[in-house]
């Protein structure tokens, strides 16, 4: 009976580790898209040069970002024309967060930080850093000129640059799986 309960208490902890795991993905994405579209009509793809330019972020990455797009358009039948259905534009925005934590080294007397006898070493800082990006991927039909869908990914960002290339096509992979909506799969 005694493993039983140790069986079910590690599997149970093993449940609540997976489910931490899953909901803390790099990438958290969201779509929207115009209802009254029929996205089947859609066959050929181009980049639109001045939604690409306006991109705040360097060419290097600019060029990651549109690699995948295409590779991720490709994949889904799409082909490269002069004269597209589609019009592929991304924008940009990064946030730099600064966190700053005390970790207190556990010296003196008294019942933690707050007694008034209280004396010793105190605590450490520790400063950490961190980019969370957002990348945005605009299609537009290219004979309305309106925005006919939109995904939007999230998360955080590296400037090591073999992981940037990794987290860049995560990120545009992540985004172009919500592409074509499916209304009957929310």
């Amino acid at each position: 009976m005694k493993n039983l309960v140790s069986l079910v208490k590690t599997c149970g902890l093993i449940m609540v580790l997976l489910l931490i795991l899953q909901s803390c993905g790099s990438v958290r994405v969201v779509s929207d898209y115009d209802t009254s579209v029929d996205f089947s009509k859609y066959h050929s793809f181009a980049f639109l040069k001045t939604g690409i330019d306006r991109a705040k972020i360097n060419d290097i990455d600019k060029r990651r970002i549109m690699k995948n797009i295409k590779s991720q358009m490709l994949a889904k039948g799409f082909v490269v024309s002069e004269n597209p259905d589609l019009l592929v534009s991304i924008y940009t925005k990064s946030v730099e967060n600064i966190d700053v934590d005390e970790n207190y080294l556990g010296y003196g007397f008294g019942w933690g930080g707050w007694s008034p006898w209280y004396w010793g070493a105190g605590g450490a800082f520790t400063v950490s850093r961190s980019t969370k990006g957002v990348l945005y991927i605009d299609l537009i039909d290219a004979e309305k000129k309106e925005l006919v869908w939109q995904g939007v990914g999230s998360g955080y960002l590296s400037s090591d640059v073999e992981r940037k290339e990794e987290l860049i096509k995560e990120f545009v992979t992540a985004i172009m799986e919500k592409y074509p909506p499916n209304p009957n799969n929310k």
